[in-house]
């Protein structure tokens, strides 16, 4: 079987999957001339039963590999947008009831994982470049949200929670991040091994060091960060792309 070439398509985004995904962070601009269509099949019963979307725009492959691993976590009524190419992805994972994902045009992962978990969402605007294996984790209810045009070093990790319980021994108060939000503006630059956790938001233009974690901060639009917790290091910071003098 050739990847992605044997997928019966249906029809367009819904009303009610597109509301989902602006409700979920998604700016509706993203979404227009997105030709979206539902896949409808080969796909397992229990993906049809448990009230699953998933769409994929047109002119797109999408590696039967993938699919395959979805059925690791049960899971129900998910929704999963893939509007570019993700044949270089590591995983797509999904487990609970509603998760939500919309990984939007432009977007390279290369070696990449993302997880979904139940109410929760991961909305990937586009125009984001990940080097080589980043890893996206939403869960508990969490959200990640990245504006247009990100650019992330090798091995960025975002995740909105722990994934276990630290709790405060007199009082039992858990007192590590659950069901976080993390918001990231447009045109960042997470440096290499830079981790992204707990309630988190990222202004436009900003920088990301090498080795840093941004834990429960607000960073400021055009500024540079960097240390662990992450500190300011610099105000009014424009970055480029491109290696130049």
């Amino acid at each position: 079987m050739v990847p992605g070439m044997s997928w019966t398509r249906g029809e367009p985004l819904t009303d009610v999957h597109r509301e989902r995904l602006i409700a979920a962070g998604l700016e509706p601009e993203v979404l227009v001339g997105l030709e979206l269509r539902e896949i409808t099949g080969p796909l397992p019963e229990w993906w049809h039963e448990g009230g699953n979307a998933l769409y994929l725009r047109d002119g797109f492959r999408l590696d039967e590999r993938l699919i395959d691993l979805l059925g690791f976590y049960p899971f129900s009524d998910a929704l999963i947008v893939v509007a570019t190419d993700i044949t270089s992805m590591q995983a797509l994972l999904v487990g609970g009831d509603r998760p939500t994902i919309f990984i939007g045009p432009d977007t390279s992962m290369v070696w990449g994982e993302i997880y979904c978990g139940g109410d929760s969402s991961v909305i990937l605007s586009g125009g984001l470049v990940a080097t080589s294996r980043a890893q996206i984790d939403a869960r508990n209810g969490g959200s990640i949200v990245t504006a247009p045009d990100q650019l992330w070093a090798a091995n960025v990790y975002v995740a909105t929670d722990d994934m276990h319980r630290l709790e405060d021994g007199e009082t039992g108060q858990r007192i590590n991040p659950y069901g976080a939000h993390i918001r990231l503006g447009e045109h960042v630059w997470l440096g290499r091994d830079a981790i992204v956790t707990g309630h988190v938001e990222i202004g436009d233009g900003a920088v990301v060091g090498m080795r840093s974690m941004v834990r429960n901060q607000k960073v400021e639009p055009r500024t540079a960060v960097a240390g662990v917790p992450a500190r300011l290091i610099r105000e009014n910071v424009v970055w480029s792309g491109e290696d130049t003098p």
